[in-house]
């Protein structure tokens, strides 16, 4: 009997250990393909053709900087929607609002996330965009901008979900103490509550940040898909074209292992590193957050 559950637990630990490592393989491998299928195009294309200013493939132009800056101007404008009001609706729900009114406001925040992105786009187009191009008085409502509030809807649930669970997750007493010191409500939540939950709030708007970076469909029906530098936040009235926006748009319709092919995947190689440096930086700073308290608390 004993040697059967010694037999389960080291199957079990063995399973336990290449499901975690499987995650590592798996990126690996993904990455391996991109560098596989991207790097011919340092070969086939001049570095300064590649990060030049006009992409237009039937004329052999591969400019990939216009993509860039319209994936960023589209990211940071998500980002600046998604993080306040992210953050202030964990607050509310955390620290704020009566249970029941939590109980009813989370799984619509989490509803809300759940909704595929597609569907978000078909409203963007035939709500959002003729209301802003209205508003604003603008030539066209397909801009950044359009394309930056739809994805800072997208990227909300995830900033509160996450934000609302490291809140939530800070002991009582911290709160108790600071309201004994005589804090107000407010000067609680702000001194010491939020700051206790830094690190996982931080995690929340980069994971926020990453699901912006990487949406497809939604920038792609509802930002134009123009390919012009965006040099500023100006550029938010104007239309803008993504990296993911352009991958998913025309690498259906490549020739196989062509210069066009290969440029699709260097854009990808581009963006992945993008993510992967996303998420390192978050990671970083968690881990010195949390060396600190430690030092702090010893």
């Amino acid at each position: 009997m004993e040697k059967d559950l010694n037999w389960r637990e080291f199957l079990i630990t063995r399973l336990i250990k290449f499901s975690g490592y499987s995650a590592i393989i798996f990126v690996s491998l993904i990455f391996f393909f991109l560098l596989k299928e991207g790097l011919p195009t340092l070969a086939e294309v001049p570095l300064g053709d590649l990060f030049s200013l006009r992409w237009y493939p039937i004329e052999s132009r591969y400019g990939i900087l216009p993509l860039i800056t319209g994936s960023l101007l589209v990211t940071v404008g998500a980002g600046l929607i998604a993080v306040p009001f992210g953050i202030g609706t964990a607050i509310y729900l955390a620290e704020i609002a009566p249970r029941w009114v939590r109980n009813l406001l989370k799984p619509l925040v989490e509803l809300l996330g759940g909704l595929p992105s597609v569907v978000l786009g078909f409203l963007g187009i035939l709500i959002l965009s003729p209301t802003l191009r209205v508003t604003l008085n603008l030539p066209t409502g397909l801009t950044a901008l359009t394309g930056s509030l739809l994805l800072g809807g997208i990227a909300i649930p995830t900033v509160v979900s996450i934000s609302e669970d490291a809140l939530d997750a800070v002991p009582k007493s911290y709160r108790d103490a600071a309201l004994a010191l005589g804090a107000t409500r407010w000067q609680t939540i702000w001194r010491v509550t939020l700051p206790a939950a830094r690190s996982g709030v931080l995690t929340a708007v980069m994971l926020g940040v990453g699901r912006s970076i990487g949406e497809t469909m939604t920038v792609m029906m509802v930002t134009g898909n123009a390919p012009v530098l965006a040099t500023g936040l100006a550029d938010l009235f104007s239309p803008v074209r993504t990296m993911t926006a352009t991958i998913a748009a025309e690498m259906g319709e490549v020739a196989n292992a062509s210069t066009h092919y290969h440029v699709l995947f260097f854009i990808g190689m581009v963006l992945f590193l993008i993510s992967l440096f996303v998420n390192v930086t978050a990671s970083a700073i968690v881990f010195r957050q949390k060396k600190r308290a430690e030092r702090i608390l010893s």
